[in-house]
């Protein structure tokens, strides 16, 4: 897919027991963890949220250039804005919880509170609940290149006139039973405290930086002997081992993790950790040999077409 159309308005990461200069070089605060995030939140809407709701929120909070605590009402732009997440393992602890309610004492003993997190979309409808979003909502949950599906997903909505902006985000928790799955499906773990990260795609009417086209291959692509000063990521490419293993343990968040560095390095200089070049160009590869992997290429563009 070819997105020339679509600029990633802004972008935003939030890794709770990562140092955040490793990810964004001028971002002093740590992040907060799930059980804190009332902190830049509010406490209002929060009572049994997942933690990966949690975290998903804190990322499109940051990527809103939002002031703390709860919106008063919908956002600035929210009607017809769409929201696209990725998420493979965001509510496998409360399905595994339920499970065990209904095995041990029937339908009856679900929380009528508990029972709405037991959807796979619960990520992607609270967020547009809370900053009062009406476009079109989508989840994904298609492995380790869900986060670049879900960023092209997102592009094809702008691209097709869907919607005009496009909020997609990666989110995955930390709790013992995602970690057990991962461990179960070979998996590197995750963060200890989940992840998530945020991008915002609209129509490219203005320079910044573009989303040039996202596409899958069943294989990771070799770099090119001559290739120039271009930004790579991926599992086994990164300016750092430690921020190597932060995207290798990404999974479903990963390729939305990888755009939203991408577009923030490229986008201002003072934003890239050490290790970073110049470069006008990013391209991002997210996947697995079991799943396949996708490639996202960005670019800078300061003038005209």
């Amino acid at each position: 897919m070819t997105a020339d159309g679509v600029l990633i308005e802004a972008a935003a990461v939030h890794v709770p027991a990562v140092a955040p200069g490793l990810l964004i070089a001028s971002d002093t605060t740590p992040a907060c963890g799930p059980d804190e995030a009332h902190g830049l939140l509010g406490r209002k809407g929060l009572l049994f949220k997942e933690p990966a709701v949690r975290l998903a929120m804190c990322a499109v909070h940051k990527a809103l250039g939002l002031p703390p605590g709860r919106p008063t009402g919908p956002v600035p732009g929210a009607a017809g804005t769409a929201v696209v997440v990725s998420s493979n393992l965001g509510n496998v602890a409360t399905v595994c919880d339920i499970v065990d309610q209904v095995r041990a004492g029937g339908l009856r003993g679900v929380s009528p509170m508990q029972a709405p997190n037991a959807s796979s979309n619960i990520i992607a409808s609270s967020i547009a609940i809370r900053y009062g979003f009406t476009g079109p909502n989508l989840m994904v949950c298609s492995g380790a290149t869900g986060g670049l599906d879900a960023v092209r997903l997102g592009a094809l909505l702008v691209r097709g006139g869907r919607t005009r902006r496009a909020v997609v985000v990666g989110a995955e928790p930390g709790d013992a039973v995602a970690a057990a799955l991962r461990s179960a499906a070979g998996l590197p773990p995750g963060p200890p405290e989940g992840i998530a990260a945020c991008v915002v795609l609209t129509t490219a009417d203005r320079p910044g930086v573009r989303l040039r086209s996202v596409r899958r291959h069943s294989a990771p692509e070799p770099v090119p002997a001559d290739a120039g000063p271009v930004v790579r990521l991926s599992g086994a490419d990164a300016p750092s081992v430690d921020l190597a293993g932060v995207l290798a343990s990404g999974y479903g968040a990963t390729g939305v993790l990888q755009t939203a560095l991408a577009a923030r390095w490229l986008a201002d200089p003072a934003d890239r950790p050490a290790g970073v070049g110049d470069a006008t160009e990013a391209a991002v590869t997210c996947g697995s040999a079991d799943d396949g992997f996708a490639t996202g290429r960005l670019s800078r563009h300061r003038g005209r077409r």
